[in-house]
């Protein structure tokens, strides 16, 4: 009989931690790099706004009629080492699909095919690392200095010990397709879940709509040149990658709903800033300062999911949240697409500060989190 020491569990866990944080950087690697393309894109092929905005559309369509699935699938089969690695598999190769195509059509029937592997990932990761660590549930560089620190609490054990079903037998682990139907029905009748999923939806039409039209912005409106355009969207994600340790450093001191409405407010602020700044140089200024509040706030949310889901629905809350948030990306970019066409792109910066505040609205009415001791 094998024992599993201490050091033994410890290089187990650190692999685990890194090999899914570098997943994870692949599947926003990916689509972060498309966003560059998309001023490029639409040029060569001689496409409107609304067109631009549909091939994101067709993405976070596929994403939100797959993400549920998803995640009762991840809650039913358990192999989460394999299902990822189809996930990542699934997002590659359409990518390099597309960079064969010169057809509008295909565009889309490759975007809608990414959509459906990105979101197949995080219902399979987050609950992952959430059931291997459970102390802390602390995104970005914070959470991996602490999941690092806390390693050796959680021994060797057997994951899937804590996914047994309730009136099973002990140690008997049951993931039946019924379940995982009664498991959504579950989920969705609790307000908490229901209000952050649909806060989230807004949220992401906000952010993905974003992410769609600030390239085009800055390269036809302002003459960005690529690697400018580039350098401007780092400075988005990179100051919502500095704000995330300290997001969640005050939600679990602060509360998650306090950090979560000041962040979505300020966000609107900005926005607002940006869309009175027009195509003056000051529009470019603006945009770290949005990256810091809107991006900082994504792992709050899904921790406050967590904290508010029964540890075996995990996955199922996940696929929730994702497949809400991907309805919400799906709609953004296309309805942005529509007003830019007819009104301006100036115009659809005012309709993102619009739909930050419905946004926040929906967590302001999410019922108070309940505060657990670490």
């Amino acid at each position: 009989m094998t024992t599993i020491t201490a050091e033994t569990a410890l290089r187990s866990s650190f692999r685990e931690v890194w090999l899914i944080s570098a997943g994870h950087m692949m599947t926003h690697w990916y689509p972060a790099t498309f966003y560059l393309l998309l001023p490029l894109i639409g040029n060569e092929l001689g496409l409107s706004f609304s067109q631009i905005g549909s091939i994101l559309t067709c993405q976070f369509a596929a994403g939100a009629l797959s993400n549920l699935p998803g995640g009762m699938l991840v809650d039913a089969i358990g192999r989460k080492g394999l299902l990822m690695a189809v996930a990542l598999s699934w997002i590659g190769l359409p990518y390099l699909a597309m960079g064969f195509s010169h057809s509008y059509w295909m565009l889309l029937v490759c975007a809608a095919l990414v959509g459906i592997g990105n979101n197949l990932w995080h219902p399979t990761a987050i609950p992952l690392l959430a059931q291997s660590h459970p102390e802390r549930r602390v995104p970005g560089v914070a959470a991996s200095v602490l999941l690092l620190l806390l390693l050796g609490r959680g021994g060797g054990a057997d994951l899937d010990k804590d996914r047994s079903v309730p009136g099973s037998s002990p140690g008997r682990v049951r993931r039946p397709a019924l379940h995982s139907f009664a498991g959504v029905r579950l989920l969705l009748a609790n307000r908490t879940v229901l209000m952050l999923s649909l806060g989230s939806a807004v949220r992401a039409m906000t952010a993905m709509t974003l992410l769609t039209f600030l390239p085009v912005f800055l390269a036809n409106e302002l003459g960005y040149s690529p690697a400018w355009v580039g350098g401007s969207l780092f400075a988005l994600q990179a100051a919502g990658f500095a704000a995330a340790p300290v997001s969640g450093h005050l939600s679990d001191r602060m509360g998650r709903r306090n950090i979560i409405m000041t962040s979505m407010a300020m966000s609107g602020v900005v926005l607002l800033f940006m869309a009175f700044a027009g195509r003056s140089p000051a529009f470019a200024l603006f945009v770290a300062f949005l990256g810091f509040f809107l991006f900082a706030i994504r792992a709050v949310l899904q921790a406050w999911l967590l904290d508010a889901t029964p540890k075996q629905l995990g996955g199922t809350s996940i696929g929730i949240l994702f497949g809400t948030q991907a309805i919400g990306a799906a709609i953004g970019p296309l309805i942005g697409g529509v007003i830019a066409d007819h009104y301006g792109i100036i115009a659809t910066f005012y309709f993102l500060a619009a739909t930050i505040v419905v946004a926040n609205m929906f967590i302001l009415f999410t019922p108070a989190e309940i505060r657990k001791d670490p």
